[in-house]
């Protein structure tokens, strides 16, 4: 896909469930990073917060009584459309959505104590344009050889090809050059378990794991056989990969 393809996507599924899949049953094995764990931890109640690719919002809505502040920005309007819909059943007064581009920021220069990006694309001087000296960034992020299985059955997918580490090394980078300092990375893969073909099926619908997917006949016959080969008692295999960043200004 490209940026515009991945725009039109995204706001396709803003409309449709705002990027909440709560009600996708999956079972995972191994250790996961809780990103806005991170962020609580990181956080003062004084704080002022900003989140970018914040979807249906449901995250910073969670952690509302961690800032003074929460903002969170899409370039979706489906998703903004969704987050202010939670946010006003809610009732939350310190959380804010806004539909803004993360490439270009539109706040105060040194008005954010913390940002937050969990798999979007951030910009690395936008971000630290508008975050004070001091200031905290964590970003959680899909890893190259996420859902291996299903990309190499398919023969496509996101990032499919590309060698492992190559995002991590260039968001790295981008912080150095933007001032950012004591940039440190961790990364996980677990073991996920879906427990139907249903739940499998909206995952790949719902994201861009599989550019088009469900668009010919021929996906659902790759489909079928990539579950007769990956079923197991526990559910239909595959993998979860993230790294993740966190970085002072």
């Amino acid at each position: 896909m490209n940026p515009l393809e991945y725009k039109e996507f995204y706001n396709k599924v803003g409309k449709v469930n705002g990027w909440d899949f709560s009600n996708v049953k999956c079972v995972s094995e191994g250790t996961k990073w809780d990103l806005y764990r991170e962020v609580t931890s990181v956080c003062k109640k004084s704080d002022i917060l900003l989140d970018i690719g914040t979807g249906g919002g449901e995250a910073i809505l969670s952690i509302a009584d961690s800032a003074l502040l929460l903002i969170g920005i899409d370039q979706s309007t489906g998703m903004i459309e969704t987050a202010t819909k939670n946010w006003a059943i809610s009732g939350l007064p310190n959380v804010r959505f806004l539909k803004m581009n993360a490439e270009n920021l539109d706040f105060p220069d040194n008005f954010f104590n913390v940002v937050s990006c969990r798999n979007s694309e951030f910009y690395a001087k936008e971000v630290a344009k508008v975050l004070m000296k001091d200031g905290s960034f964590l970003t959680q992020q899909v890893s190259e050889n996420d859902k291996s299985n299903i990309k190499e059955a398919f023969g496509r997918g996101q990032a499919f090809g590309t060698k492992a580490g190559t995002l991590k090394h260039q968001y790295m980078t981008e912080l150095s050059e933007a001032g950012f300092s004591d940039i440190r990375s961790f990364e996980f893969n677990v073991i996920e378990y879906y427990q139907t073909a249903e739940d499998l099926i909206f995952l790949l619908k719902h994201t861009p794991i599989i550019p088009d997917f469900g668009r010919t006949e021929i996906d659902f016959q790759i489909l079928r056989q990539f579950i007769k080969e990956n079923q197991t008692e526990k559910g239909i295999r595959t993998n979860s990969e993230r790294f993740i960043i966190m970085a002072k200004l």
